[in-house]
């Protein structure tokens, strides 16, 4: 190639470039002025609107849209779900924290493992026995099995509010805790 069709070629380019610039500019610029579609509204949504949870500047919240065509008994089902969640992440943010606080010096296995030998956070996963796990598992199964996670009215009478006042306190910081355990592991 001689020095005028490279002259050519890198004309050719720039001036491909600027057409093709010179196009998207005006497609978007059309685009803004496109009527918009207006009166369409969700119904699946609007009627959770008012659930338990809603809370401002947010207000109801579905990225996903797992609430888009359920219906109420689903929605509770779900309900359920994200409370339970919520108990036990709470419950796994205590006992994250509380080990790096303080131990309780016992033996996890008399004579062969210690609580004081057991690390923080994710490496003691590597550090407990299969026996220590089956005994893990069948403690939450039965939980989960008993249902040993419902209603407390041992602490309602510290806690002032409504019912749903403070059913929506729960919520909210059960969301909390499933966004605090998943930090705390990250960090780990």
């Amino acid at each position: 190639l001689n020095t005028h069709n490279l002259t050519f070629v890198k004309f050719y380019h720039i001036a491909t470039m600027k057409t093709a610039l010179t196009l998207a500019a005006l497609v978007g610029s059309a685009a803004a002025f496109a009527p918009v579609q207006q009166g369409r509204v969700s119904t699946a949504v609007n009627s959770y609107e008012n659930e338990l949870g809603v809370l401002d500047p947010v207000g109801y919240w579905d990225p996903c849209g797992l609430a888009k065509n359920i219906d109420q008994a689903t929605f509770d089902q779900y309900r359920a779900a994200e409370l339970k969640h919520g108990r036990v992440a709470q419950l796994a943010v205590i006992g994250y924290i509380v080990p790096e606080i303080t131990r309780a010096n016992y033996d996890f296995i008399p004579g062969k493992l210690s609580t004081a030998d057991i690390p923080n956070g994710v490496a003691a996963l590597e550090a407990i026995p299969s026996l220590g796990w089956a005994q893990i598992v069948f403690f939450i199964g039965a939980v989960d099995y008993y249902g040993v996670l419902g209603n407390f009215e041992f602490g309602k009478k510290y806690v002032g509010g409504t019912e749903e006042d403070l059913k929506t306190k729960e919520l909210q910081h059960g969301r909390l805790a499933m966004l605090a355990i998943l930090e705390l592991l990250r960090h780990d």
